[in-house]
C-alpha cells in the first residue's frame, strides 16, 4: 500500500492477482455442487496470465537474465504479452511480441497501446519452421540480445500459481474445495494451482484440466481448433512433439474434452445468463466443470479458473456474422439458410490425405455414402474421425468423376490423387442466408458448407440460385 493514509496501490503491479470467487446462480445445476468462478479476467491485464507475467520477470531480475532498461521477448497468442507489456512499463524495460495470425486483432490493438512491438507471423507452420512464433521469438532475443520470457518452459510460470492462485483459492473456500478445474494452454495455471491443492489437501481435491476435443493433451489428433489461448496444436510435419515444461501432467486427475461449438455456446451463455463476459477458453473450462458437477452432490464445490475476459473477442465469439460464416449458429432468418437449401450432412466427408492413392479415395467413398462428390483433400489426420478443419483444406477432389475415370481408364487405382485434385473452395457456414452465402461464391461453381468451422460437404452454387 501506498501510505499509511490513503488505501491505495503504489503500482498497477500490486494490483495483479486476489480475484475474487463468483459462484455461478443460474447455468449450473440447482441440486448440484456449489460452482465458483476464479476471477481472473479482473487482473489489470484482462487475464491469468498477468501473474505468470510478474513472476517470469521478477525471477529473471534476481537471476540476472533481465539487465535494467532491457528487451522482454516472448511468443504468445496475446494475454501474456499483454502482461508483460503491463510489467515492462513500470519497470522501464522494452517489450517485442511475436504472435500467430489467429489471434485477434483486439489483442494486437491492446498490446500496441501499451507500447509493445509487435510481430505476427503464421500459426499454421511445424515448430520447427522458422516462421514459427517461437522460432521468430527466439531469433528476435537473439539478434537483439532480449531476454526471451519463454513461458512454455520457465519454472516461474506454474510457480506463480502455486504461491498466489492455489492459495488464494484455498483460502477463499476456508479448505472445502474439492475439484480444480483450468484449461491446458501453457499448463503453468493447472500445474501450480492444481500442486498447491493436493498438497494442502492431502490429495483429496481432484484437479481437471480443461481442454479442446482436437488438441493433442485430451488425446486429439492435433487439427486446428478455434478457441484461442488454450490447448496444444501440432501441425503434421512437425517432426518432433515437443510438451510445455511449465505442464505437469501428473498433477492432474484426468482431462476434459470439449469442442469448440460447447465451448462458444457455453461462453455466450456465460454472459447473458451470468453477466460474465469471458473469452472462450473460459467457456471451455466451464463446460468441463459443469460436466464434472453433473455427477457430484450439494457437498462438493468446484472451483474453476475463468482466464481472461470477452473483451478481447468481440470481433469473433461474439460476432454472430463471424459465428454464422463458420457454421456455428443455424438460426433462421427472412430467408432461407445453407441448411435449408443443402439439407442434413448426417455422413460428412472425413477428408482425403493429399498422399492417398486413386484406390484410397474410392474406397473411402464408398464407405460414405451420401457425402457428395466433392471431398476436401489436406494433411494425414490418423485416428480421429470425422470431417477436417477448413483451415487444413488444401483442395477438392470430385470422386463421382474419378471413378468414371477408372472405369475408362483413364485413371488407375494406383495412381496419387493430386493430379485429379482441383484448388480449394470458398467456405460458406451451414445457418447462413442464402444472399450472404452466394455473394462469396465469385467464379467457383460449389462451395464448401461449415458446422462448426470444419467442412461436413458442399453445395452447388446452382442451388444456391446465384
Amino acid at each position: 500500500m501506498a501510505s499509511d493514509d490513503v488505501d491505495a496501490f503504489d503500482s498497477v503491479l500490486e494490483a495483479i492477482g486476489g480475484t475474487p470467487l463468483i459462484r455461478l446462480a443460474r447455468i449450473a445445476p440447482p441440486d448440484g455442487p456449489r460452482i465458483y468462478v476464479k476471477a481472473e479476467f479482473l487482473n489489470p491485464g484482462g487475464s491469468v496470465k498477468d501473474r505468470a507475467a510478474l513472476s517470469m520477470v521478477l525471477d529473471a531480475e534476481r537471476s540476472g537474465a533481465l539487465p535494467p532498461g532491457g528487451l522482454i521477448v516472448e511468443g504468445t497468442s496475446g494475454n501474456t504479452g499483454i502482461g508483460l507489456a503491463i510489467v515492462a512499463a513500470q519497470r522501464g524495460y522494452r517489450l517485442t511480441v511475436v504472435l500467430p495470425d489467429k489471434s485477434s486483432r483486439e489483442k494486437i490493438t491492446i498490446l500496441r497501446a501499451y507500447g509493445a512491438d509487435v510481430v505476427v507471423t503464421p500459426g499454421a507452420v511445424p515448430r520447427e519452421d522458422p516462421a514459427h512464433v517461437s522460432q521468430v521469438a527466439r531469433r528476435i532475443a537473439e539478434e537483439r540480445g532480449g531476454w526471451l520470457a519463454d513461458q512454455y518452459d520457465n519454472p516461474a510460470n506454474p510457480a506463480a500459481h502455486a504461491t498466489t492462485t492455489g492459495p488464494e483459492i484455498w483460502q477463499q473456500t476456508r479448505g472445502r474445495v474439492t475439484h480444480f478445474v483450468a484449461g491446458i494452454g501453457t499448463g503453468g495455471t493447472v500445474s501450480g494451482a492444481g500442486a498447491h491443492l493436493k498438497q494442502v489437501s492431502d490429495g483429496r481435491v481432484q484437479v481437471i484440466g480443461a481442454d479442446p476435443e482436437h488438441s493433442v493433451y485430451s488425446g486429439g489428433n492435433g487439427s486446428p481448433y478455434l478457441v484461442e489461448s488454450i490447448g496444444h496444436y501440432l501441425h503434421p510435419d512437425t517432426v518432433e512433439d515437443l510438451w510445455p515444461q511449465s505442464y505437469h501432467r501428473d498433477v492432474l486427475d484426468r482431462v476434459e474434452a470439449i469442442g469448440d461449438r460447447e465451448s462458444i455456446l457455453t461462453a455466450r451463455r456465460l454472459a447473458r445468463e451470468e453477466g460474465l463476459l469471458l473469452g472462450a477458453s473460459a467457456g471451455t473450462a466451464v463446460a468441463a466443470a459443469l460436466r464434472v458437477g453433473a455427477g457430484l452432490g450439494p457437498d462438493d464445490l468446484i472451483v474453476v479458473v475463468v482466464p481472461d475476459s470477452g473483451r478481447s473477442y468481440l470481433s469473433k465469439y461474439y460476432d454472430d456474422d463471424w459465428l454464422r460464416r463458420l457454421g456455428f449458429l443455424d438460426d433462421r432468418g427472412d430467408e432461407p439458410t445453407v441448411a435449408d437449401l443443402a439439407g442434413p450432412f448426417a455422413n460428412p466427408a472425413p477428408g482425403l490425405a493429399a498422399t492417398a492413392t486413386v484406390g484410397d479415395a474410392l474406397a473411402l467413398a464408398d464407405r460414405h455414402p451420401g457425402a457428395g462428390p466433392l471431398w476436401p483433400v489436406g494433411p494425414d489426420r490418423p485416428g480421429v474421425p470425422g470431417p477436417p478443419s477448413v483451415a487444413e483444406v488444401t483442395g477438392a477432389l470430385d470422386v463421382d468423376e474419378l471413378g468414371l475415370m477408372v472405369r475408362a481408364g483413364v485413371a488407375r487405382p494406383a495412381d496419387p490423387i493430386a493430379g485429379y485434385v482441383t484448388g480449394p473452395l470458398p467456405a460458406i457456414g451451414i445457418g447462413e442466408g442464402r444472399r450472404a452465402a452466394a455473394s462469396r461464391l465469385g467464379t467457383h461453381e460449389a462451395a464448401w458448407v461449415l458446422v462448426d468451422g470444419r467442412v461436413a460437404g458442399s453445395i452447388g452454387k446452382r442451388l444456391l440460385g446465384s
